[in-house]
């Protein structure tokens, strides 16, 4: 799998494109997780601290918390992941769950880039 080029990743698996602001999981997560069968999605509105706790993904085998990436409020949600949440088993990279608006606009530099993620989840995968 290529990781966008143009997202930033989290070491618990989730994706930032910082030009939109969309955040989603990684197709390592959602291999991980299997199928996915709810979404838990955030209010638009609320606001994140970097590292908390915005949502849950529930699949067959397992639930696990979605991390904001950065800081920020959320803008929009992914509405159709209410009725089709199996759309991030189909493309991790292109189902984002929510956009948030960072409080900062460059604390996503200080994220992985696609390189350092796959680099990270080889040796993940490792142990």
């Amino acid at each position: 799998m290529a990781y966008p080029q143009n997202y930033r990743y989290t070491r618990e698996h989730e994706w930032i494109d910082p030009a939109t602001g969309r955040v989603g999981i990684t197709d390592y997560a959602q291999n991980s997780l299997g199928d996915i069968v709810f979404v838990e999605l955030p209010k638009v509105g609320t606001v994140f601290g970097e590292g908390k706790t915005f949502g849950t993904v529930e699949s067959v085998k397992s639930v696990s918390d979605l991390f904001a990436p950065v800081s920020g409020t959320v803008a929009e949600i992914n509405e159709e992941l209410n009725a089709w949440p199996e759309k991030i088993n189909a493309d991790a990279h292109e189902s984002w769950i929510m956009k948030l608006t960072a409080a900062n606009p460059h604390d996503a530099d200080a994220l992985l880039d696609a390189a350092a993620y796959e680099r990270y989840i080889a040796e993940e995968g490792a142990h």
